[in-house]
């Protein structure tokens, strides 16, 4: 049986078996190198106000939130677009030059 990725759609390469992490949105248990990792920066102010802050010099300070998502979620939830029929890759088909 045929393949459809050469990587199995995961970047672990030659390691064994990776870790498994949870699905921050619906809870399914992932390989970690098959996740996608999403980083998301909340803010705790109104936009205007920070705005108006950092127009006056204010440093307002921040923390990045980091979430694995699996596939069906982050296709889901519009964090990872697959790509168009067209635009992906051919197998097994030479390539000319």
């Amino acid at each position: 049986m045929g393949k459809k990725r050469k990587s199995r759609g995961r970047s672990k390469g030659s390691k064994g078996r990776g870790d498994l992490i949870q699905c921050s949105k619906c809870g399914a248990m992932v390989p970690k190198d098959k996740a996608k990792r999403i980083f998301t920066r909340p803010s705790f102010i109104d936009s205007r106000l920070a705005y108006e802050l950092r127009k006056q010099g204010a440093y307002i300070p921040g923390s990045q939130i980091l979430q694995y998502v699996c596939i069906s979620c982050a296709v889901s939830r519009g964090y990872y677009h697959p790509r168009a029929e067209n635009e992906r890759r051919k197998p097994y088909q030479k390539r000319r030059y």
